[in-house]
């Protein structure tokens, strides 16, 4: 029986009858809250996911969907609440994690460079190296263009670039921020072809989006968050089909800003 992210009317932690196979799963919040300045940007966030599929945080600019990437990912600290990712804490689980950006940044190198970078940073055994970056760029389509300066590469060949680049040492949990953001179509469908063959290996994809149509694409269950608040949490075609949050549904509709 595979995991679901079970529809709730109040998102939260929700129970599993038997162990989850994923080392990192599932990833449980309780009560999460960030804030900064005096402003709250999480409120009050419960969940619960499982290993299944691909969960994708969706809602319009501004809710907050970057920083609870960054919350589950460790690069920032909770102000009140809980992240555990298994029986890990979120600084103990990160070494088994990976990150990519909506703007990468890239080293002043080639291609293959900013892979082989990766894998020494990591103390990867020289000898390894290569075939782990043969692989990590024939995955992502850009095996002809190693020798190539990483920079000089179009918009969608940089992001499927970053992707790899997270992807070489073959983490278990791999997060994207918006990874399509500002890409024309032909990239978005690379980048997403990508994305889908990663999750298809077994790692676990979290990602965020405001794009409704991407998130029908590729979710296998959606986090709807809107004004720092988790307002719906459901397998996706339910959530497509018949929202139960009326903000949810107003965003569909297209009555929400993107």
């Amino acid at each position: 029986m595979a995991d679901e992210a079970p529809r709730t009317e109040v998102p939260g932690p929700v129970p599993t009858d038997r162990p989850d196979e994923h080392p990192l799963l599932p990833l449980v919040a309780r009560g999460l809250t960030f804030g900064i300045n005096g402003r709250r940007i999480i409120k009050d966030v419960s969940f619960w996911i499982g290993s299944s599929g691909r969960t994708v945080i969706l809602g319009p600019n501004g809710a907050g969907k970057s920083v609870m990437l960054r919350l589950c990912h460790g690069l920032l600290k909770p102000t009140g609440g809980e992240i555990r990712w298994g029986d890990l804490s979120v600084s103990q689980a990160r070494e088994q994690q990976a990150m990519a950006s909506q703007q990468p940044v890239l080293l002043r190198r080639t291609v293959r460079g900013n892979l082989m970078h990766v894998l020494s940073v990591k103390g990867v055994r020289r000898s390894e190296r290569p075939a782990l970056v043969d692989a990590a760029l024939e995955q992502a389509g850009l095996a002809g263009l190693g020798a190539r300066a990483a920079r000089t590469l179009s918009g969608g060949q940089q992001q499927r670039l970053a992707i790899a680049r997270a992807f070489v040492l073959r983490p278990k949990v791999l997060l994207l921020d918006e990874p399509t953001a500002n890409l024309d179509p032909a990239a978005v469908r690379g980048v997403e072809e990508l994305i889908g063959a990663i999750g298809a290996a077994g790692t676990k994809i979290l990602m965020t989006t405001h794009d409704i149509a991407q998130a029908r694409r590729l979710a296998a269950d959606v986090m709807f968050l809107n004004d720092g608040r988790l307002l719906e949490h459901a397998p996706a075609a339910e959530f497509f089909a018949a929202p139960k949050d009326p903000v949810a549904a107003g965003f569909l509709a297209g009555e929400l800003p993107g």
